[in-house]
């Protein structure tokens, strides 16, 4: 029974694996190609594999025609800057309502809890409304001033996203299981709230906070609908709305795919980086997939 029960497991694993993996292979192949070979072999298996006469006209073509190393050099900004202020802001947060004792507590997770069920589609208005009123330091004529409006920028892409209902609920689980008794030993050597977190804490927190990164990472990597609100030029425009420009501006199926791959390579190699990670913290925070 146990190794049929395996071997069940295994036939099922590698036909998810199939059904995630062909379409990547489909889109790496194909963009190595003219748009007379990704339709001309479609229903075959040299579909998935690239033709003798691959080449890489499709990636010397998507870097001359648009601004893909600028939204890319934005993307990165974005998402690295909101995966170091996450991690920081949620594992900060989370340590104040696990490891500290203080009036509201359960409150205030309760309520984080709860905006784990809200869209963002829903705040989406309201926010957009208050980044529309809100000053932001500008040095204009060599002198510094206060404008209002975060619109068309790199910060109003940032700092909206910084907190994040979901990391904090997946820190607090994960300090959950750390034992308190390395608080107590700490708190008799003198250690403060500020040393027990960033002394104690976080350094036995590597699972959480890779898996918290690749979380932040690739939501911030993949943001489309907020950044169409709020950015109208191209200066902070992030990859996937430039997508959206270059679909409307080249009509070959060659490009389109090596610009996709493009794009979808820095959130594979981030998650294959971390990927032990992320396993060993769902697994020690509890949670099953």
């Amino acid at each position: 029974m146990k190794i049929a029960h395996r071997i069940l497991m295994l036939l099922a694993m590698s036909a998810l694996a199939i059904v995630f993996v062909t379409p990547l292979l489909f889109m790496v192949a194909s963009s190595f190609k003219s748009e007379d070979a990704i339709f001309s072999n479609i229903a075959s298996l040299s579909a998935y594999m690239p033709s003798e006469s691959w080449s890489l006209d499709n990636y010397r073509e998507i870097f001359s025609r648009s601004q893909l190393p600028s939204f890319l050099l934005n993307s990165a900004i974005i998402a690295s800057s909101v995966v170091v202020g996450g991690v920081l802001l949620n594992s900060m947060l989370a340590f104040a309502l696990c490891r500290l004792r203080w009036g509201g507590r359960q409150a205030v997770l309760a309520f984080v809890v709860a905006l784990l069920v809200v869209p963002f589609e829903v705040i989406a208005i309201p926010l957009l409304s208050l980044v529309a009123r809100l000053p932001w330091p500008a040095i204009e004529h060599g002198a510094l001033t206060l404008q209002t409006g975060w619109f068309n920028s790199l910060h109003v892409q940032i700092i909206p996203f910084l907190a994040n209902a979901f990391c904090v609920f997946l820190f607090y689980q994960f300090f959950r299981d750390i034992p308190q008794e390395l608080d107590e030993a700490a708190k008799m050597d003198g250690a403060g709230p500020w040393t027990l977190y960033w002394r104690i804490i976080m350094p036995n927190s590597g699972p959480v906070i890779a898996t918290a990164a690749i979380v932040l990472f690739i939501a911030a990597w993949n943001q489309y609908l907020w950044p169409i609100m709020v950015v109208q030029g191209t200066g902070a425009r992030p990859v996937q709305p430039g997508i959206q420009q270059f679909f409307g501006r080249s009509e070959s199926w060659g490009q389109i795919m090596a610009y996709a791959t493009v794009v979808t390579l820095p959130v594979l190699a981030v998650f294959l980086a971390f990927q032990r990670q992320f396993v060993a913290s769902v697994v020690g925070s509890g949670i099953k997939g």
